[in-house]
């Protein structure tokens, strides 16, 4: 029997949700057929059968979290012989078991937990996990009180579920975006009032943060920690932070420098029609140099939104507002759209991110 194995998805994801099979154990498949269907780096990934034979086997069920080399389909038939052949080693992990073990406590680790035999028998019973109790007692020992207390407030509440899918993917590269970046904000705001009415506000802005990039190209980098090297890129990739039900989706623009107007907003266009039919070529979300985040279409003015390595920056752009403008000693009422922009302070200086920023604001200030 040939055993298929989850494939190297990319980007350093090192695992995936099954949310579908298209096969069932007996049918015969060709090469290159559909085999299954996995959700992870923000889209749904159809994997083809790598060979053609009978389905002897599927290692793992709808809605399992699968590893990066973790068996998955059992092949038999002469053209399932091959030097792909492997064993299966280990078990499928569920999500759930994937959660509990990787899962942070809150307060303190579980192995500074103090709390008699009986404290603990007291909260396996009520299914109360010691790790996010507060301890009332003496040196910090857990009471039969504390346990209860819990117990109670859990009673009231929803029982937790396992993140899966998009916003597992989420949780994970904001997990590894406070953990190794050293963030830092600047905020200013832009008189856009002389834009022209029915202004493309999204091109305008991605016109613009390629003007931040020509003039400090070290803002369009990856920066890799292990060897605090930073690699400044020539062609600007961006991602486009877009907010759906399902969680945070960044597709890629590419090369988004060379491109007209035109272009941009097809762009933008097919992107946002890929992520409502659920299509995302994998490719276009992996590798982007530089993001891009219109929050302000929702709410909010300023932020500090989150540079999720290897990029080094994230531009923020505010909801648009009306506020009184001196001009030529007078006071008038103009369009001002709030800037904030956060970088990482290891690979970029706060002079080269001011002028980054300010070749933005005079990117937008222009006339259309």
């Amino acid at each position: 029997m040939k055993i298929f194995k989850l494939p190297d998805l990319g980007e350093g994801l090192q695992e995936a949700e099954l949310v579908e099979w298209r096969v069932r154990p007996g049918d015969e498949i060709t090469v290159d057929a559909p085999l299954l269907a996995v959700e992870t780096a923000k889209a749904v990934v159809e994997i083809p059968s790598p060979c053609a034979g009978r389905i002897a086997r599927l290692f793992a069920g709808i809605g399992d979290i699968i590893h990066i080399g973790a068996p998955l389909v059992g092949f038999e038939g002469e053209n399932a012989e091959g030097e792909n052949a492997g064993s299966v080693v280990g078990a499928v992990e569920s999500g759930s078991r994937v959660l509990s073990e990787t899962a942070q406590t809150v307060g303190h680790g579980s192995a500074g937990v103090r709390a008699t035999p009986a404290v603990r028998a007291l909260a396996h019973k009520l299914g109360v996990e010691l790790a996010v109790v507060t301890p009332s007692g003496v040196d910090g020992v857990i009471t039969a009180t504390d346990v209860q207390r819990v117990a109670r407030l859990l009673s009231d509440v929803e029982p937790a579920e396992p993140l899966r899918g998009f916003r597992r993917v989420m949780a994970q590269n904001m997990a590894l975006a406070q953990s190794e970046v050293a963030a830092a904000t600047i905020m200013d705001d832009v008189d856009i009032d002389a834009w022209a009415p029915g202004e493309d506000v999204t091109v305008r802005l991605i016109r613009a943060l390629v003007a931040g990039c020509r003039a400090e190209p070290s803002l369009n980098a990856w920066f890799e920690s292990s060897t605090l090297a930073r690699r400044v890129l020539r062609r600007i990739d961006l991602g486009v932070a877009v907010d759906l039900p399902e969680g945070l989706f960044v597709p890629v623009l590419r090369d988004v420098g060379a491109r007209d107007p035109i272009d941009l907003r097809a762009g933008v266009d097919r992107m946002r029609a890929d992520l409502a039919a659920r299509r995302v070529p994998p490719e276009e979300m992996r590798g982007a140099t530089i993001t891009l985040s219109n929050f302000g279409v929702i709410a909010g003015r300023y932020a500090a939104p989150v540079v999720v390595p290897p990029t080094v920056a994230i531009l923020g752009a505010g909801r648009i507002r009306r506020e009184p403008v001196v001009r030529e000693s007078s006071i008038r009422a103009h369009r001002v759209m709030p800037l904030s922009l956060t970088f990482d302070h290891r690979a970029v200086s706060g002079g080269e991110a001011g002028r980054f920023l300010a070749a933005v604001m005079l990117a937008l200030s222009a006339p259309g």
